[in-house]
């Protein structure tokens, strides 16, 4: 069986599986990496296919963590030669446990920490190159904008508004550049998260106008933390833009410290908390269980890489991404590791 037909599109494979840990569907990617039929995968309990180490077996068991990162494992059924793979185990909101496995060779020049899924990769990139043209129009218009603006010597208001402009069709335009010419990650700084949420802020009232109220709930007490701003403002954007989309009239940008955090497998003393808080009609019931995985939406119109773009950052950044939702009251939940040198100190978690 299937969850969507979207997902046996994906060349990525999933597995997904009941709380029980006994596997109920895969989509035809994973089916035919391992070299069976989806029909022998059902029933058959997740754990056993690891046929190297008991990772995922101890994961199962263990019900406070939420997702296990797979940085080399085997995979395979009985009398089928192994599939070695990088991926994610993650607990889904229904209680089950979704399987993304992305083969050892499937991306062989970049680490496999960064990696996009295939899927989300190819689809990106042709997004990439349908934008370039819009985009250099864009940018000819503001450029246009700005040197009226000064020539008029309009008001500060009109002014910033342009300059936001510019500065994000910058950043779209670089975010194209890095996937049509993957390079190496830019190495983290140290940043302000606030200063990433007030770069949100200022394009969601532009973008949402009159009729969305956006708040700012911050506790200046939040250390710095490490990372690429252009990337985090990316990741917030998507998660208030499908708030937006959802409906929602006010969004609330929430940031907290968080003592004792665990993110993956590791205890930190100290992690920073930033919630993006809205009002809209909350996330569709049958989107619940795979809200993550590429090309999944709610929309007719949506293209379903927002969510899953927003995941991959956060993953950069050695942080974890969750939600709860409900009609009317939706969280999305960053939890992110302060920069070093804040006293943080992280343990693994057995």
């Amino acid at each position: 069986m299937t969850l969507l037909p979207a997902i046996d599109a994906l060349s990525t494979p999933v597995a997904w599986a009941g709380p029980d840990g006994d596997i109920l569907g895969a989509n035809l990617a994973f089916a035919r990496w391992l070299g069976v039929s989806a029909r022998r995968l059902l029933g058959q309990p997740l754990a056993a296919l690891e046929i190297e180490g008991n990772a995922m077996a101890r994961f199962l068991d263990n019900h406070q963590q939420e997702t296990l990162r797979l940085d080399r494992i085997a995979l395979g059924m009985p009398g089928e030669p192994p599939r070695f793979a990088e991926g994610w185990l993650s607990r889904t909101e229904a209680g089950g446990w979704l399987l993304e496995a992305h083969p050892q060779d499937e991306f062989p020049l970049l680490d496999p920490t960064q990696a996009l899924p295939s899927a989300l990769s190819a689809a990106l990139k042709g997004l990439a190159h349908e934008l370039r043209n819009p985009l250099a129009g864009l940018k000819g218009a503001a450029q246009l904008l700005a040197r009226r603006a000064n020539h008029r010597n309009d008001n500060q208001d009109e002014r910033e508004l342009i300059e936001l402009m510019e500065s994000e069709i910058g950043r779209l335009n670089g975010l194209l550049e890095q996937l049509l010419s993957p390079s190496p990650q830019r190495p983290h700084a140290a940043l302000n998260i606030h200063a990433v949420l007030e770069r949100v802020l200022r394009l969601a009232e532009t973008e949402g106008g009159w009729s969305l109220r956006m708040q700012r709930d911050y506790d200046p007490s939040l250390p710095e933390l490490s990372g690429d701003s252009d990337r985090l403002t990316q990741a917030v954007w998507n998660l208030v833009r499908n708030a937006i989309q959802a409906g929602a009239s006010t969004v609330t940008l929430r940031t907290r410290v968080e003592h004792g955090a665990r993110i993956h497998d590791r205890l930190h003393a100290m992690a920073l908390r930033v919630e993006i808080i809205d009002d809209g009609r909350g996330v569709p019931e049958e989107l619940a269980e795979h809200l993550f995985l590429p090309l999944v939406s709610g929309r007719a119109e949506g293209s379903g890489l927002g969510l899953a773009l927003a995941q991959q950052v956060v993953r950069e950044h050695a942080g974890s991404l969750n939600y709860r939702s409900r009609p009317g009251h939706t969280v999305f939940t960053l939890m992110l590791p302060p920069a070093h040198g804040n006293g943080e100190e992280a343990s693994h978690v057995h």
